[in-house]
């Protein structure tokens, strides 16, 4: 069954389906072009949906990968590796088609989708290798899984640059927009999880129930040539300092969200896609525990963060400069503030359970936030204003 779409005003009509609509975009139009050409509509809408669809197998992969690693000794051939493997062989046709066809794109666009693929394909087989010569990798945050991080964060930006510019305005932009940003926080945010898996692993040792296997225990003593002990579950699963949690989690994640809610340019944006991302994180947690993997702390004080700057934006009224302040304002005091009372529901509603409701976390960096925050999204929001301006 077929329906009408904006391929009817060539005398087409497009399939429903996704296998209908490559089959009909290969036979009409898989031609060599150059990037910034005119795209009909429902091409354009079919390949950012297969982009949507590419980061949602992506985001499932690496949401199991970070549980299975803190259980069980690194698989090459994980199932959580394998779903992510999916979501980047989708990528990797798309970007080939984006670059044969020079369709859904522009040069700019294209180029950061291209980037962030190479610098993903090179960091994977880096990471394999450095796992192969140093065994198990103890942490989020080490230079091949940052590169990682750092493709695809490369490649999710021209995703939306090339959105941004290719796509008509109305409710269906909108949408899309909202999903790609929602990818692009879970991307940066992502390390974050090393210490929300952390404290809730060193917790179940601590009260007789690790969760992870005694080999993966054993393999992370021997590393620090140490008995099975606190120590030795310590520098496994929280070996990042205590700053760093909320320096990224509040500050870095602000930017993100106030990009978010410049380039999508509605009310309440950066809300929406900090809630979208927590949502996400809260519907995953219980499956994890019925797969009986282990769960983490769930960011839920990032509502908080999205709320602050969508308030900022709000008071500042789009200016330059006061909104930038009064964003570091209030997101570090919103921030800290909704972080700290998630770090109390513990003690208030479980006492002395050995579990814990959110990292550990200093307070110093908070200084970092409220200065450093104001100048960062500045810089950012003027970067993008004289970029739109050479555009238009």
């Amino acid at each position: 069954m077929t329906k009408a779409l904006e391929g009817a005003a060539e005398g087409v009509a497009v399939p429903r389906g996704p296998i209908g609509k490559t089959k009909l975009f290969f036979a009409t139009h898989w031609v060599r072009g150059v990037p910034g050409q005119p795209t009909p509509e429902w091409v354009l809408r079919f390949a950012y949906g297969m982009w949507l669809v590419a980061f949602t197998f992506k985001v499932l992969g690496s949401s199991w990968d970070m549980s299975w690693h803190f259980k069980f000794i690194r698989d090459d051939f994980a199932p959580p590796h394998l779903i992510n493997t999916v979501g980047t062989g989708i990528v990797i046709v798309l970007v080939a088609i984006h670059s044969y066809t020079g369709l859904g794109c522009d040069r700019r666009s294209l180029r950061l989708m291209q980037a962030g693929l190479v610098m993903f394909l090179i960091a994977a087989p880096l990471d394999v290798i450095n796992h192969r010569v140093s065994g198990v990798d103890l942490t989020a945050w080490s230079p091949t899984h940052m590169l990682l991080y750092i493709g695809t964060g490369v490649m999710l930006a021209g995703v939306i640059d090339g959105w941004l510019k290719s796509a008509p305005p109305g409710r269906f932009r909108t949408l899309v927009l909202t999903g790609l940003w929602v990818f692009f926080l879970e991307n940066t945010f992502f390390p974050n999880g090393q210490q929300e898996y952390g404290i809730i692993s060193l917790r179940a040792w601590e009260r007789g129930a690790p969760e992870a296997e005694p080999s993966l225990l054993s393999f992370a003593a021997e590393q620090i040539g140490h008995p099975v002990d606190r120590v030795a579950v310590l520098h496994f699963a929280m070996p990042i300092a205590d700053w760093v949690y909320p320096l990224w989690g509040i500050g870095v994640s602000a930017l993100v969200l106030a990009l978010a809610r410049h380039t999508i340019g509605r009310a309440w944006a950066a809300t929406a896609v900090a809630a979208a991302y927590v949502a996400y994180r809260a519907i995953i947690w219980p499956l994890l525990v019925v797969g009986m993997f282990p769960a983490s702390a769930i960011p839920f004080y990032l509502l908080a963060v999205g709320l602050a700057v969508d308030v900022a934006f709000r008071i500042g009224r789009a200016h330059r400069v006061l909104t930038p302040l009064v964003g570091g304002l209030l997101v570090t005091a919103f921030g800290y503030g909704a972080l700290w009372l998630q770090a109390q529901l513990r003690p208030w509603l479980l006492g002395d359970a050995h579990t814990e409701s959110a990292p550990p976390f200093a307070y110093w960096p908070a200084l970092v936030v409220l200065v450093g925050l104001p100048v960062l999204w500045w810089a950012l929001t003027r970067v993008r204003t004289h970029r739109e301006v050479a555009v238009s």
